[in-house]
């Protein structure tokens, strides 16, 4: 399928500042329709550039907590109204918090990076720490921002059942749910994929497909994409 079109402008001027479009996301995009996309771990705005692709009309409402990819989103998105960025992470309590910074930005956590990490994706160990804020969702958006149908993804390496849980007062209005989940421990203390599937199962989202696996040179799945739905087995 062909992704050229008049909006290439705009992945153009985010190669030109260092952030290319997660292509690999598209087969998610097309089997949903979206709304309010709220964007948790934006990095460089490499999710949000398919989000406005393939959902022009759609609100994207981003979180990042680093400066420095903060700084390209803003070029990359200065110019688009639908497109907004909060500089912070999103989780349970509002805080400052320490991340450690990965030596590869798009893997720093608000965990601890743990050895297996650096072992199976080399050049992604910490490189330091920075206090970045952080808040749950409702201190962000009000219900009346999220339009449905919507869909709230987190890429947040570890953290994502406590993201979760950031966004739980905020969930029902969520028809989807797109988040990372590992099988291995790669952040110290992280949950893992059959505890964000359990949480979100009694919340009443059921599985509704596993895009991007990742496996190690053995063939064992370290993570992969879960697409989630609300109120569907």
């Amino acid at each position: 399928m062909a992704i050229v079109s008049a909006r290439d402008g705009l992945w153009l001027r985010a190669m030109s500042h260092g952030a290319v479009a997660g292509v690999e996301h598209l087969p998610v995009f097309g089997r949903i329709a979206c709304q309010t996309v709220i964007d948790i771990g934006a990095n460089r705005g490499q999710f949000a550039l398919v989000a406005r692709h393939c959902f022009p009309d759609a609100s994207v409402i981003s979180f990042e907590p680093l400066p420095g990819p903060a700084r390209v989103f803003r070029a990359v998105f200065g110019e688009d109204s639908g497109v907004v960025l909060h500089e912070a992470a999103i989780g349970p309590q509002s805080e400052n918090r320490t991340i450690n910074v990965s030596a590869h930005d798009d893997s720093s956590s608000l965990l601890p990076i743990s050895q297996l990490q650096s072992e199976i994706f080399p050049g992604t160990e910490s490189a330091g720490t920075l206090t970045v804020r952080t808040a749950p969702l409702g201190s962000f958006v009000s219900e009346d921002d999220i339009r449905t149908p919507a869909m709230l993804k987190l890429d947040v390496q570890g953290f994502e059942l406590e993201a979760l849980r950031g966004c739980e007062s905020l969930l029902p209005l969520f028809d989807w749910v797109y988040c990372e989940c590992s099988f291995v421990e790669l952040y110290e203390g992280q949950a893992l994929a059959g505890e964000v599937i359990d949480w979100l199962a009694l919340r009443g989202y059921m599985n509704a497909g596993v895009f991007n696996p990742t496996l190690d040179r053995s063939g064992r799945t370290i993570q992969a994409d879960f697409l989630f739905r609300r109120g569907e087995p």
